[in-house]
């Protein structure tokens, strides 16, 4: 797609929202959400290989999200999409306290190495 984009309109692209919705457990104060991160290691992966192979221009990527969050269509949080957990569930129950998953550090690591590091 990313090729397809570039070639049809030559301008430089920023993806947003590239995300994994999943059903995250919150176990002793942390969730360990590999399945995360490999899909967003592959998906860098696959966007580096595009810009160094390709020579698409990519000014920006941003996955979805920091944070879970409450889905707008249905008002449930069971389905999880942030690097940081949020105590709550569908009723709105909880301590809304914050854990970082394992994707936050391995996400942290990716910017701080400029995706050397995946």
């Amino acid at each position: 797609m990313l090729n397809l984009f570039y070639d049809r309109w030559e301008l430089p692209i920023m993806i947003v929202e590239n995300g994994l919705g999943a059903y995250d457990t919150l176990e002793n104060g942390c969730v360990h959400d590999d399945y995360r991160i490999e899909y967003l290691r592959s998906h860098i992966e696959v966007l580096g290989q595009t810009i160094s192979e390709d020579g698409v221009e990519v000014i920006g990527y941003m996955p979805w999200s920091a944070l879970d969050l409450i889905a707008l269509s249905t008002g449930n949080v069971e389905k999880r999409y942030g690097f940081i957990y949020v105590d709550v569930n569908d009723k709105q129950e909880g301590t809304f306290e914050r854990y970082k998953k394992d994707s936050f550090y391995w996400y942290k690591r990716v910017i701080e190495t400029n995706g050397e590091e995946l």
